[in-house]
C-alpha cells in the first residue's frame, strides 16, 4: 500500500468520526503513551473455544506486558450485536467514549458499520506491523466485496474446509456435487448450521456456486433480478436434501461449535469451518478422532480474511489500535498459528517477514488432519459481495427452514 502523508492520515483519520470525536493521534508514539492504564472492551464472537484460549492465554498477557493495557473480553453470539450497540450510541449522539473499542469483524457488518461512519478510517495506517500486510491482494484489501480503505485491520486469513472421519467414510467425495449426492446415500449422517450463522451461510453459498455453475456466473454487485432467477433452484435442492440431514432436518445446529459437537460424538461424519488449520488441535485434545481429514473439493472453496475494527466513538481508542497492531505483529500471528495453538492462518504476507521470523512459520509441524494452506487455497472461491448476504440467509429461512 502507499505511504500516506502525516496531513492525508489525520484527514482520512478524521473522515469517519461524529462531529465530537476525540482529535486524532500524531504519530504511533502518542498512541502508545495514551494506551497505558487502559482496558480494551474487545467484542467478539464467543463461541469458538480456540479464540477464547488464544485471547486469554496468549494475547491478554503480551498486551499486559508489553502495552500495558488490559483486555475485557466480551463475548456475543453475532457481530451484529457489537454494530448495532455502537450505531445506536452514534444515533444517540455519543461521539465518543463509546462502550465497544475494538471489534472481530468481517463481511456484512463491516460493510453496515462503514456505510453508518461507524470506524475509525485512516488511524489504522499509524500501525507499524500494518506494513506486513499485502494489500495488492484482493482478498485482503477487499471484505466481502466492501473496499477496506484503512478502516480495518486484517487478522486471519481463512479458508473454508470441510472435515470428515475417514474411519466412516471410505470414498469421500471431490466436488460440492458429489457431497450433496453423498448426503442423500446416507440419510442422517450430515447437517449444517443454520444460516445466519456465518459458518452455515458459507455451506449454502457454496451450494449456490455449485447450482449456478460457478461463482463467475454471479454478478458482483446484488441484483434483484438475477437472485430470483439464481436462487430457486437452490432452495429447491436444498429442500430436498433436508429428509438426508441429521434429524431430517427436523433441526438444524445453531452454530460450529454445535455442529463439531455432533461430530466429536459419532452423530454426524462430517464438520465444516472457515479455521480448518485448528482441526489439528481437536484431534490432538481428544475432542475429534485421529482419522479426522480434510475434504478437498475440486473446485476449490471459499476464502476470505477477518479483520478487527475500531469504533469511532472508542473509548479507548489509543489502547485498541495498539492492541490490534499487536494482534498483527509477527510473534502474535506466529502464535496464532501454531496448530498446538488456536491454528488460525496469518493475515501477514510472510514474504515481507525477516528471515528468522520465516523460517519459524516454515518450520510450522505438518499435520495428518490438514494439508497445507497452499493446497486448500487451490481455486480458491471469492466471497460474494456483502450485499448478497442478507437476502440468501433471508431466503433459506422463508424457503427451507420453514418450509
Amino acid at each position: 500500500m502507499a505511504a500516506l502523508t502525516a496531513a492525508g492520515l489525520l484527514a482520512a483519520g478524521c473522515t469517519a468520526g461524529t462531529g465530537d470525536a476525540d482529535p486524532a493521534p500524531r504519530d504511533f508514539a502518542q498512541v502508545l503513551r495514551e494506551a497505558r492504564g487502559q482496558t480494551v472492551n474487545l467484542f467478539m464472537y464467543g463461541g469458538d473455544d480456540g479464540a477464547n484460549r488464544y485471547l486469554d492465554e496468549v494475547v491478554a498477557p503480551a498486551a499486559r506486558e508489553r502495552l500495558d493495557v488490559r483486555i475485557n473480553r466480551v463475548p456475543i453470539t453475532d457481530t451484529a450485536l457489537a454494530v448495532n450497540k455502537v450505531l445506536g450510541e452514534k444515533q444517540a449522539g455519543r461521539g465518543s467514549g463509546g462502550s465497544v473499542d475494538l471489534v472481530w469483524i468481517n463481511g456484512e457488518n463491516f460493510r453496515t458499520g462503514k456505510q453508518a461512519g461507524l470506524w475509525q478510517c485512516g488511524l489504522v495506517e499509524l500501525l507499524p506491523n500494518m506494513r506486513y500486510v499485502d494489500w495488492s491482494e484482493p482478498t485482503v484489501a477487499n471484505d466481502f466485496g466492501t473496499p477496506v480503505e484503512g478502516c480495518e485491520v486484517p487478522w486471519s486469513r481463512a479458508q473454508f474446509a470441510f472435515s470428515y472421519d475417514s474411519a466412516r467414510v471410505s470414498d469421500p467425495p471431490t466436488s460440492l456435487a458429489g457431497l450433496l449426492d453423498w448426503i442423500r446415500a446416507h440419510p442422517g449422517r450430515f447437517t449444517y448450521p443454520a444460516p445466519p450463522d456465518f459458518t452455515g451461510s458459507v455451506f449454502v453459498r457454496h451450494a449456490l456456486y455449485a447450482q449456478a455453475g460457478g461463482v463467475d456466473l454471479i454478478p458482483d454487485d446484488f441484483d434483484q433480478a438475477a437472485y430470483d432467477r439464481l436462487t430457486p433452484p437452490l432452495w429447491r435442492t436444498l429442500r430436498e436434501l433436508r429428509p438426508a440431514l441429521w434429524r431430517a432436518g427436523a433441526t438444524y445446529p445453531a452454530n460450529e461449535k454445535e455442529l463439531n459437537d455432533l461430530y466429536a460424538n459419532g452423530q454426524v461424519d462430517f464438520t465444516m469451518t472457515y479455521g480448518p488449520a485448528q482441526v489439528t488441535s481437536l484431534v490432538e485434545r481428544g475432542q475429534f478422532p485421529a482419522t479426522t481429514r480434510t475434504l478437498l473439493l475440486d473446485e476449490g472453496t471459499i476464502g476470505n480474511t477477518n479483520y478487527l475494527a475500531v469504533p469511532a466513538n472508542a473509548a479507548n481508542r489509543s489502547a485498541a489500535l495498539a492492541l490490534a497492531d499487536l494482534m498483527l505483529s509477527p510473534e502474535l500471528q506466529y502464535e496464532k498459528a501454531r496448530p498446538d495453538g488456536w491454528g488460525q492462518y496469518p493475515a501477514v504476507d510472510l514474504d515481507t517477514l525477516d528471515v528468522e521470523w520465516r523460517d519459524r512459520f516454515a518450520a510450522l509441524p505438518t499435520s495428518a488432519q490438514v494439508p497445507s494452506y497452499d493446497q486448500l487455497s487451490r481455486n480458491s472461491q471469492p466471497e460474494l459481495r456483502a450485499e448478497w448476504l442478507p437476502p440468501l440467509e433471508e431466503g433459506w429461512r422463508r424457503e427451507v427452514l420453514q418450509q
